[in-house]
């Protein structure tokens, strides 16, 4: 696994301010009709899960009640099963209960993203193929969300279109080939990760005589994909660049893909069908 440091303090922050604002507007006018005394509460986790989102949730309630205790019974990254208490929390009755749904909203869905890559990263162990996320991310969550695949035992492509070049289909059409694309690459950003993209095997061979940091065979037959792997094994090549897969990886193929000896797997669904885990948050004292 990837190491599972957050995104900056400032970026979880922000996310969290976002996010409270548009939920309590002009302030919870239900929360107002409890007395502000000191309230307890406990978090639930009501499904087979990857645990991840504890820096946001937590956030999400020390912006509303700097004195808030959370407990944690469980780690970041952590599997958990049905009916496990992920924490306790004692601060004011009113704050809880207008951060919960946000802090919800944050732990829920990136725990989502986390048992998702968990599930795929199961699915290729022991073959030697990484799974990879994609920019294909919530809009203002790219951050967490990439963070949310570490936590599941997946890595991270390029955050952005600013951290790597990526040389796609209409790349190499307007340079004329592949191997002036990759030229051109090299020529304006010599210091970043090159990465092509490749529509056939004639390209592939033109991609590794011309050299780049990994190659992207995306949509090749799985008789294709395999002659790609001898080929990119084979002198004068030698297994030196990387490939990657993309298109169509589901669940129930990626074994299969990864047994073919692709080194990278990259699957849009990690971040983009994203299906919440079923968490709630309950005031009172915890039963367990």
């Amino acid at each position: 696994m990837e190491a599972l440091a957050p995104p900056p303090r400032e970026v979880i922050e922000a996310d969290v301010a976002r996010a409270l604002a548009e939920d309590l507007g002009n302030g919870d006018v239900t929360a107002a009709l409890l007395p502000d005394g000191p309230g307890s509460a406990w978090l639930l986790c009501k499904e087979d899960a990857v645990v991840c989102g504890r820096p946001w949730f937590d956030a999400c309630h020390r912006a509303l009640d700097p004195g808030v205790r959370i407990d944690w019974r469980v780690a970041e990254g952590t599997r958990v099963q049905a009916g496990t208490v992920l924490a306790t929390l004692h601060g004011r009755a009113r704050a809880l209960v207008s951060a919960e749904r946000t802090a919800l909203n944050f732990l829920q869905t990136l725990s989502g993203t986390a048992t998702t890559t968990a599930a795929f990263v199961d699915a290729v162990r022991g073959t030697g193929a990484r799974i990879l996320d994609t920019r294909k991310t919530l809009p203002g969550l790219r951050l967490a969300q990439k963070y949310a695949v570490r936590a599941g035992g997946g890595s991270n492509h390029r955050i952005g279109l600013f951290d790597a070049v990526m040389l796609k289909e209409n790349h190499v059409r307007v340079a004329g080939s592949v191997t002036a694309a990759i030229a051109r690459a090299r020529e304006t950003s010599p210091g970043l990760p090159l990465i092509v993209e490749v529509e056939d095997l004639n390209e592939l061979r033109e991609a590794l005589a011309a050299g780049c940091d990994r190659i992207l065979i995306d949509d090749f037959s799985a008789g294709d994909r395999r002659e790609a792997v001898r080929i990119a094994a084979s002198a004068p090549f030698a297994g030196r660049i990387p490939l990657e897969v993309s298109g169509s990886v589901d669940l129930e193929g990626v074994a299969a893909v990864a047994a073919d000896g692709v080194d990278f797997i990259s699957i849009g669904a990690l971040t983009k069908h994203v299906r919440a885990i079923d968490l709630s948050m309950k005031l009172g004292t915890c039963p367990a």
